[in-house]
């Protein structure tokens, strides 16, 4: 079994910083691709960044600001942590945002389907 526990949220101005990250605990000797989905009030879970077991590999969705560089997936294993860094934070980023786990490699690291385990979810708000 695995938990997953996301920090960092908060309320930010428009063009602000932050931060998240998500503790990872539990089984934690196995290969977890991680990736971090956004739910915005009313819409849809969607897949924002994937993160490869060893950490070499991003996979980030096409039609985010993310290809901009504004938000950042990494993560450090030695600490079983995952971050998303989020800059320049506009107010259509404001949503619950979530880290998920899945053991072993996929095809489609941004499909919520495709994920075992789930953070309960760390709220981002972007005031303009």
């Amino acid at each position: 079994q695995v938990q997953l526990v996301e920090s960092g949220g908060g309320s930010v101005q428009a063009g602000g910083t932050l931060r998240l990250s998500c503790a990872l605990s539990g089984d934690t000797s196995s290969n977890y691709y991680m990736a971090w989905f956004l739910q915005a009030p009313g819409k849809e879970r969607e897949g924002v960044a994937g993160i490869s077991a060893d950490g070499r590999n991003s996979f980030y969705l096409d039609n985010h600001d993310t290809q901009e560089g504004r938000f950042t997936i990494s993560r450090d294993n030695a600490h079983n942590t995952l971050y998303l860094q989020m800059n320049s934070l506009k107010p259509e980023d404001t949503a619950t945002y979530y880290c998920a786990a899945r053991f072993g490699r996929t095809d489609s690291p941004l499909q919520k389907s495709q994920y075992t385990y789930w953070g309960q979810g760390t709220q981002v708000t972007v005031s303009s």
